[in-house]
């Protein structure tokens, strides 16, 4: 079994950028902190030395977690998806016979869900749901709301 975790082009570089922001600019702030902190005399019961220490502790396991999983990750190449059935990287367009309203998600890796721009994780409820279905049926889905039913109307890339 591969540990390999699938990102968009746009989830990897994110990860990137934030990977280079706390290398590069929250590691002198915390290094800065730890300065000032060592300035103001006897470390043994200095809080604002401790506080420092803990943040540095935090900034460094964010570090590790992020180079794993850069180091684990791979880019989907869309153009190899198929339209057929929903899958990871697919847009899906829904009907809510509930609300009668239509809404479009992209399903997308854990950690790159974001409902307020559209991605849900293939993981959520709903993703779940819709993975291997086809234009045409109707989900029924348990939500935190009750149930909800969803026809497929559209897959899209």
């Amino acid at each position: 079994m591969s540990n390999f975790v699938f990102y968009t082009e746009e989830g990897l570089q994110k990860l990137k950028d934030e990977l280079y922001r706390l290398k590069t600019e929250e590691r002198k702030k915390v290094a800065q902190q730890i300065a000032e902190a060592r300035e103001k005399g006897d470390l043994s019961e200095n809080a604002e030395y401790d506080a420092a220490l803990e943040a540095q502790a935090h900034l460094e396991a964010r570090i590790g977690e992020l180079e794993q999983l850069l180091q684990n990750a791979r880019v989907v190449d869309q153009s190899q998806l198929n339209t057929s059935k929903v899958s990871m990287f697919t847009k899906v367009k829904l009907k809510n016979h509930n609300t009668k309203t239509v809404v479009e998600y992209l399903l997308v890796a854990e950690n790159e869900a974001n409902i307020s721009q559209g991605k849900i994780s293939i993981t959520s409820p709903i993703g779940k749901c819709l993975i291997g279905k086809c234009v045409g049926e109707v989900v029924e889905v348990q939500v935190p709301a009750g149930k909800i039913k969803l026809e497929i109307l559209e897959i899209s890339i």
